[in-house]
C-alpha cells in the first residue's frame, strides 16, 4: 500500500513530527507486520528519526547550520540565480527516506524515536511524503 501525505512547511529547517500520520497509514493498510518506508519527494528536504525534545531539535538545526551554512557560497546559487544551495546540500546529507519495521500495526521505534520531515528550503513549501507499507512474512 502506498499513500501520500501532503504537508505545508515553513522552510528554514522546519522540523515536523509525522510519526502519528505514518502510524495511521500502517493501521489503515490492514497489514500487521512488515516495513514502512517514508520518502520525501523533494531535494531540499529530508526525513530523519530523532528524539522529539526541544534541546536536541535546536542542536540539530545548529549543527546543520555549521555543516552547510545558509549564507555560505554555493555554486548552485550562482548557476541557478537562486538562494537555496544550502537546502540542497542539507537534503542530500540527511537523505530522502527511512525504513522502519513494524509489528502489530506499531512501528518498532525506540522509546524516544520519532519520524520527522525536515524542510531546508528558504521559504514555505507544499511537501509530499510517500509512505509505503510493505507486508513482511
Amino acid at each position: 500500500m502506498i499513500e501520500i501525505i501532503k504537508i505545508s512547511t515553513k522552510g528554514e529547517t522546519d522540523l515536523i513530527n509525522i510519526t502519528d500520520k505514518v502510524e495511521k497509514i500502517i493501521k489503515k493498510s490492514g497489514i500487521t507486520e512488515g516495513i514502512v518506508n517514508v520518502f520525501i519527494r523533494h531535494t531540499t528536504a529530508g526525513v530523519v528519526i530523532i528524539e522529539n525534545e526541544e534541546g536536541i531539535l535546536r542542536d540539530f538545526k545548529e549543527v546543520l547550520e555549521k555543516i552547510a551554512p545558509v549564507n555560505g557560497k554555493y555554486h548552485h546559487n550562482e548557476i541557478q540565480d537562486d538562494d537555496n544551495g544550502s537546502s540542497h546540500v542539507r537534503g542530500g546529507l540527511l537523505g530522502a527516506s527511512v525504513s522502519i519495521p513494524f509489528k502489530n500495526e506499531k512501528m518498532l521505534l525506540g522509546t524516544w524515536q520519532q519520524v520527522f520531515l525536515v524542510d531546508f528550503d528558504t521559504h514555505s513549501r507544499e511537501r509530499e511524503v510517500v509512505v509505503s507499507v510493505i507486508e513482511g512474512k
